[in-house]
């Protein structure tokens, strides 16, 4: 019969995602998850396997937590509200990390992705997870007249996923407030519909 495990699952992934965000898959040494996590090494290996596998499942944990907890959250609202809720989160976490680590998720698709076809295959879905959240928000504002029907939704949709990776990547080097609000402002002037209704910011 196996033994129970005599740690908090959640907080020893809470403890290897804080690791390898901050120093990256490469500088993250099974050394520094086990200070992180307190745990031993064969502890490490039993639970989760090798420093790949803990990799993957702590980016599925910070995916879970942060980005998709972020959609469940917006697309309860309204399509213009939804979007700027989702963008104004990103800029006060882009604009609030003193540590500059930026997003996971970005980090993973150019430290990891590139040289890992599984790992490529992971970023890809989670980025046409937030994708199809987008389309769905277009979708409904061109809907109900609040965003233009000028371009199609999966344009739009697009853009605003490849501003999205702009922001978290540019956040890293030059996290200035002006910057990327002024990015955010262009970018939803885009969505004014013929009335000119401008996107606030929630």
């Amino acid at each position: 019969m196996a033994r129970p495990r005599e740690f908090d699952e959640e907080a020893v992934l809470d403890a290897a995602v804080e690791c390898f965000w901050s120093r990256g898959y490469e500088g993250t040494s099974v050394r520094d998850l086990i200070e992180r996590t307190g745990l031993t090494g064969a502890s490490l290996y039993n639970a989760f396997g090798d420093k790949r596998a803990l990799y993957q499942r702590a980016l599925d944990h910070y995916v879970e937590s942060s980005i998709a907890d972020r959609i469940r959250r917006c697309e309860k609202l309204a399509p213009r509200e939804a979007i700027g809720a989702f963008f104004a989160e990103i800029l006060k976490r882009s604009l609030g990390d003193r540590a500059h680590k930026g997003c996971m998720l970005v980090n993973a698709a150019i430290d990891v992705a590139p040289h890992d076809p599984e790992f490529q295959e992971v970023v890809a879905t989670v980025l046409v997870r937030i994708e199809d959240f987008f389309v769905d928000r277009v979708t409904a504002g061109q809907a109900n007249g609040t965003i233009t029907q000028a371009v199609s939704a999966t344009n739009l949709a697009q853009h605003l996923l490849g501003i999205l990776m702009g922001i978290r990547v540019l956040a890293r080097v030059r996290p200035q407030r002006a910057l990327l609000e002024g990015i955010v402002a262009s970018t939803f002037a885009l969505l004014d519909d013929a009335d000119g209704n401008g996107m606030k910011l929630s």
